[in-house]
């Protein structure tokens, strides 16, 4: 697989400045001590103060660059949650089909265990605003978005949780469209039934960005996705970069859901207070 060069600025936030200048070293001791992929040109830039925010008072940048192969970078990604990714190089990238189904697996499966401890991503707006999306289209229809528009089809399973089967599978069809994924088809079954709550796998065949399928993937945590064509996916370098700061993103808002947790607590607090 072609590797890739990519630069990581990896944001420290604290109200503790010591225990900042630590959690850095760490990052940067990390870094240094990558095997799977390349590590070059760290640089720590100098702690800044903001004496307006009483909680997260002190922050930190540190930059590295990164080579290494897409499912590598991915994994990198993940582990740093970078505030910014930006692509080197190439500037394009195919990826086979049956490797990237591997990457998403293991984008679904971090995110998913993330998600048990600290919440869901999926947040939309009120779906009974949201027009009833089409289902289904011609073969004609989905070569066109293939060859034409560069998307990709792919099945996509995802275990859902509810009271009602046909309410939980509109609010997955007007999900996947508010996204902005076309939906060829979708089915649902009822897996268990237990206190009036239903555990059920919704599978549907998808026609979609690379953008898209990832950021799906990061929201969903979906248990099965199987890419149905093309067999090689071309890829530039401006949807890596987002990819990759899409999925970085995903991370730090979730492993910072308790720190803004107290934030909100404390601004309430002082509202009282006042």
């Amino acid at each position: 697989m072609t590797t890739m060069k990519v630069r990581f600025y990896i944001e420290g936030l604290s109200n503790d400045k010591k225990a900042l200048e630590r959690a850095v070293e760490e990052i940067v001791k990390s870094l240094k001590n990558e095997d799977i992929f390349k590590v070059e040109n760290i640089r720590v830039e100098s702690i800044l103060e903001n004496p307006d925010d009483d909680m997260l008072k002190y922050s930190m940048m540190v930059e590295a660059d990164l080579e290494g192969s897409f499912k590598d970078i991915v994994k990198a990604a993940m582990k740093y949650a970078p505030v910014v990714v930006e692509v080197i190089s190439p500037a394009k990238m195919e990826i086979e089909g049956k490797e990237l189904m591997k990457i998403l697996g293991e984008v679904s499966l971090f995110i998913g265990e993330l998600m048990k401890n600290f919440g869901t991503l999926a947040v939309y707006p009120r779906f009974e605003e949201l027009p009833e999306p089409r289902i289904g289209y011609s073969r004609e229809e989905i070569e066109d978005s293939i060859i034409d528009d560069r998307e990709i089809l792919y099945r996509f399973v995802v275990e859902v949780f509810g009271e009602d089967q046909k309410a939980i599978e509109d609010v997955l069809k007007k999900a996947f469209d508010y996204e902005g994924a076309k939906i060829n088809k979708i089915v649902s079954k009822v897996q268990e039934e237990k206190n009036g709550k239903l555990r059920i796998l919704a599978a549907a065949e998808l026609i979609s960005s690379f953008e898209t399928l990832f950021q799906l993937t990061g929201k969903f945590a979906p248990v099965a996705i199987s890419i149905m064509e093309p067999e090689m996916i071309d890829v530039s370098a401006a949807e890596l970069q987002n990819v990759l700061t899409d999925l970085a993103s995903f991370v730090y808002e979730l492993i910072h859901r308790p720190i803004k947790k107290k934030i909100v607590e404390h601004d309430m607090f002082k509202i009282k207070l006042s």
